[in-house]
């Protein structure tokens, strides 16, 4: 990808989501034109779309910003080729989506002089290479297309976080840290993603810990209405996050709430093996409960001196409809922390040789990422995957 069709692409971009409702207006014609033009495309989405346009968005943010680094984005836009054949994409379908997501684009900056011909070609080529690349993956892989799944168990630590264990049809191949599309039976083609918080292993088990999200779809009827036996669908393992090698660079992960998983199923493979490079790893809450799974990673850390644990959180007490008994932290843990994890971090020590992993809530991973930016961490360190 040559720099005129990266920067044509990239300012086009930024000038649509600059405006006034510019990404809402966008998207909204996009699907309007999809679906217009080709009505079988509307069995691919949810009844509902508001969520649908605002994951359109990132992803399109995500790829843009991406264009200058290929070896890192056409991984990505593999993997999510991969995932996308549990919707039964096929070729034309891409094409489909690139023609509307061309027109929506001229059809909205008619009027202006955003959209040349040079632009319109640089966006063409652009959307090529994102329809190539993830339909050459998924034509390549021989694994499913889609892994079912029965509940096994269902836990809820906090009223609103629910642990659920799956047994899979069939061993799952995935890297300790990614994450997968999880759908329910309770709501019909609404995808979401889920982390699994163990690694891989040839039993097909599964585990996923899940936030009920205030106005969500899916998260609080997992976590208040799953019941044993749900059958659940899951598609393909996608993400940037993973082991590193066992004599590599040290370590620093950043796990806020539910985003401990990536890093719970990777120390957890860890484990396991013979020798690994030093990790920090700082689990964080904003309140005490929020830190519901520290006394298996404190115990993992007294057999594995490589791993340290540092407990956060932003509040010194449980808020008042905590209604379980407070948990003493296990003995010897170090201090709990008081305070926005990403100051806490960056005045905990210098971390410019590490290599940075965070999960969490947008916010939180985009806040501590600048921290960590300004106080020398090279950008390069420093993984997340995309921000939906």
């Amino acid at each position: 990808m040559d720099s005129r069709t990266t920067s044509l692409v990239r300012t086009t971009f930024k000038a649509v989501a600059a405006q006034e409702g510019g990404p809402e207006k966008l998207t909204s014609s996009f699907y309007a034109i999809l679906f217009s033009n080709h009505p079988a495309t509307r069995d691919f989405f949810p009844a509902a779309m508001n969520q649908q346009r605002e994951r359109l968005v990132a992803a399109l943010a995500h790829v843009v910003d991406g264009l200058e680094d290929l070896e890192s984005l056409l991984p990505y836009l593999e993997q999510l080729g991969r995932d996308h054949r549990k919707f039964g994409v096929e070729p034309r379908h891409y094409a489909a989506v690139g023609e509307s997501l061309l027109t929506a684009l001229r059809t909205y900056t008619s009027g202006t002089e955003i959209w040349t011909d040079e632009v319109n070609q640089a966006w063409t080529d652009v959307i090529g290479l994102i329809a190539g690349t993830m339909i050459d993956a998924a034509n390549s892989d021989r694994t499913p297309p889609v892994w079912g799944g029965v509940v096994v168990q269902h836990q809820q630590p906090l009223r609103d976080l629910a642990i659920v264990r799956l047994q899979l049809s069939e061993p799952m191949g995935y890297s300790a840290g990614q994450y997968v599309s999880v759908q329910i039976p309770a709501r019909p083609r609404m995808w979401r993603y889920l982390t699994p918080a163990v690694p891989a292993n040839e039993h097909g088990e599964i585990e996923f810990h899940v936030r009920a999200v205030t106005g969500g779809w899916v998260s609080p009827s997992i976590v208040g209405h799953t019941k044993i036996g749900d059958q659940w669908l899951l598609g393909a393992p996608i993400g940037g996050l993973g082991l590193p090698e066992e004599s590599g660079q040290d370590m620093l992960m950043i796990g806020c709430g539910t985003g401990i998983t990536p890093f719970r199923a990777q120390v957890l493979a860890m484990a396991h093996r013979h020798s690994n490079p030093r990790v920090h790893l700082y689990v964080c809450g904003r309140h005490p409960c929020d830190l519901y799974d520290l006394d298996m990673l404190w115990q993992l850390s007294l057999t594995n001196p490589w791993l340290t644990v540092t407990p956060v959180t932003e509040e010194v007490d449980n808020p008042w409809w905590f209604d379980g008994a407070d948990i003493p932290p296990p003995g010897g843990i170090h201090r709990r922390i008081t305070g926005p994890i990403s100051r806490v971090v960056t005045e905990s020590g210098a971390w410019t040789d590490r290599n940075v992993q965070i999960a969490g809530p947008p916010g939180m991973i985009l806040t501590t990422k600048f921290r960590l930016m300004a106080a020398g961490v090279p950008k390069e360190n420093i993984r997340h995957d995309p921000i939906y």
